[in-house]
């Protein structure tokens, strides 16, 4: 290759890299617009400077009269520390009991050998289909006669077992090597102990995945917490911020700051989880 050539086909790759780049700064801001328009928003104290911005680039900008009014608004209208304490403890519940037991069973279908484990497999990928809209009729019959109404196991219990989680561990498990189980076997290990010497420690990326969907998913829950629970003591944050809306006029700042500090939490754990969860979309099944 002349150098001519060499010049040009390094000026193409230089070229094709730096609209790469520019692209993904284009659509990363895109992504960015409404968080950056939300947290701004909170900080502007001026109720009708603020409905005056949202119409045009002014409301990404911090300008006019901008504090931290909003934010003890929050905290004056409404208890929000318990409200973030009950949507911290019961995520914390669900995401923390339903990584042991969805990887379990997903490991005994990814391991082991036994009669209607196929059938098992496909009734999982099925149940993924499923919304849970359509059974919390029959969920709220079922807890009300438990006499489970207003408590934190309500919400906490009936979501641990997730097909989704099921089928993502699943398609990360049969990955690995079946060796290293059959070595720990002959040198008298149980399965139990393949799973949580073996097989855990080699997952993580698709723990770390997991815990990131599913802690998405539960932070947000609203139609479900909404229906079992009628004393603050036990509402997440998401039915809490109803509050603000039923408000006349709205609190628009303080919905906004309300939002920004229900929000910020879940983008710290995606930023501390992030590379384990794209070393789990590249080297697992999630793309299937």
């Amino acid at each position: 290759m002349s150098r001519i050539d060499v010049k040009s086909w390094s000026f193409r790759k230089n070229l094709l890299k730096s609209i790469t780049y520019f692209l993904m700064i284009i659509l990363a801001f895109y992504f960015l617009f409404p968080t950056v328009f939300m947290v701004v928003s909170s900080l502007k104290t001026d109720e009708l400077q603020l409905l005056s911005d949202m119409s045009g680039l002014k409301g990404f900008i911090p300008a006019g009269e901008v504090g931290l009014g909003n934010f003890r608004f929050v905290f004056q209208e409404m208890p929000f520390a318990r409200y973030f304490f009950n949507s911290v403890f019961i995520l914390a519940m669900t995401v923390g009991i339903g990584l042991f037991i969805n990887s379990m069973f997903a490991f005994s279908l990814a391991r082991l050998r036994f009669r209607g484990r196929a059938v098992l497999v496909s009734v999982v990928i099925a149940l993924i289909i499923v919304p849970t809209e359509s059974v919390v009729i029959p969920m709220l019959l079922m807890v009300n006669k438990l006499g489970w109404i207003d408590s934190y196991h309500v919400q906490i219990i009936p979501f641990i077992a997730d097909a989704f989680s099921v089928f993502l561990f699943y398609q990360f498990f049969i990955q690995v090597p079946k060796d290293f189980d059959e070595a720990a076997i002959i040198d008298g290990t149980g399965y139990f102990s393949v799973y949580t010497r073996i097989i855990a420690p080699l997952s993580r990326p698709v723990f770390a995945s997991v815990a990131i969907l599913q802690g998405i998913q539960h932070w947000g829950r609203f139609l479900w917490p909404l229906m079992v629970t009628r004393q603050e003591t036990f509402r997440p944050l998401p039915v809490a911020i109803q509050q603000f809306f039923s408000q006349d006029p709205k609190a628009w700042g303080a919905i906004f700051a309300f939002a920004s500090m229900t929000t910020i939490p879940l983008l710290i754990i995606f930023l501390v989880f992030q590379k384990w969860f794209v070393q789990s979309v590249a080297s697992s099944g999630v793309k299937g």
